[in-house]
């Protein structure tokens, strides 16, 4: 299957310190995938990587086959809506729809002119004037006008409101069944996540922790909680993820393709809020969980 976003050994480094660092993934095409982790963790990074704003300091980095922004037809096929939902505050509603007809050689305008008058924003208003949630749409319009093969969004309903937040993650995925484009979302707001993504990257410390389809690494993680174990004691295939004692007590997420027949644990499904802060845990843990890819 085509490879939307591929990664090998990649990192970014801003001075000493390691934005991104021995980052490998390979996340195939026609998914919204979910990009979530701690503020620091590499997140903006990464989505800044593919779309060749930035350069990698190690290690390589391909987008639909391609390098990032490498040449005009492929700068055509990758859409971007940046964390702050950048708008000219300066520019109308329509200065917008055609300084994107002029950049932009895959250009809908029909599309962009039936989505500005179904949200039911007027032409004639300044973007500056516009509330927080009419300027989201507003560069969501755009990304969608673009006709991109990928659509990347970088935190970009982190300061709206709910209801502003379900109309423009709602806007999102009718547009990527219509279009059938694939997306890279980033948020730390998991819950919205949890709605629209079939595909999870976790970042934490600058690092994959884990990544695969949200179907399969549901059904393979659990949390088992018993007497107090050591994890050396536990059967083989049974990876740890996360880990917490008590003086008679352990409760351990682990990864396992097996079913858990010791009598001794109480056994438990994640939901997906649960398996990101499983991996994100480290301090419970004690140690980094070693990084986990599905195919």
């Amino acid at each position: 299957m085509t490879s939307v976003l591929r990664a090998q050994g990649l990192g970014r480094r801003y001075g000493r310190r390691w934005a991104l660092r021995d980052c490998t993934l390979d996340v195939p095409a026609g998914h919204v995938v979910g990009l979530v982790g701690p503020n620091g963790a590499g997140k903006s990074t990464l989505l800044k990587l593919a779309c060749g704003q930035l350069e990698p300091s190690a290690g390589a980095i391909s987008v639909l086959g391609g390098r990032p922004a490498s040449t005009p037809a492929q700068l055509a096929r990758v859409g971007f809506v940046a964390q702050d939902t950048p708008v000219y505050g300066g520019l109308t509603v329509e200065d917008h729809l055609r300084l994107g007809a002029r950049l932009n050689p895959r250009w809908d305008q029909e599309l962009a002119r039936e989505r500005v008058a179904r949200l039911g924003l007027d032409p004639a208003h300044r973007a500056g004037r516009l509330s927080g949630g009419q300027r989201a749409q507003l560069a969501l319009t755009l990304g969608l006008a673009k006709r991109p093969d990928l659509l990347i969004l970088d935190e970009p309903v982190a300061a709206l409101d709910p209801l502003a937040r379900r109309e423009f993650l709602q806007g999102l995925m009718e547009a990527a069944a219509e279009q059938r484009f694939s997306v890279v979302l980033s948020s730390h707001l998991v819950s919205d996540l949890e709605r629209i993504c079939d595909y999870l990257i976790v970042l934490a410390g600058s690092r994959v922790r884990v990544a695969g389809e949200v179907d399969e690494l549901l059904a393979t993680h659990f949390r088992i909680t018993g007497p107090r174990r050591d994890p050396g004691r536990l059967p083989a295939g049974q990876d740890v993820v996360s880990a917490r004692h008590t003086e008679r007590q352990s409760t351990y997420v682990i990864r396992t393709e097996d079913p858990v027949l010791d009598p001794a644990w109480t056994v438990t499904r994640l939901g997906l809020e649960d398996l990101v802060l499983a991996y994100m845990d480290e301090q419970a843990s004690g140690h980094r969980p070693a990084a986990l890819e599905v195919r």
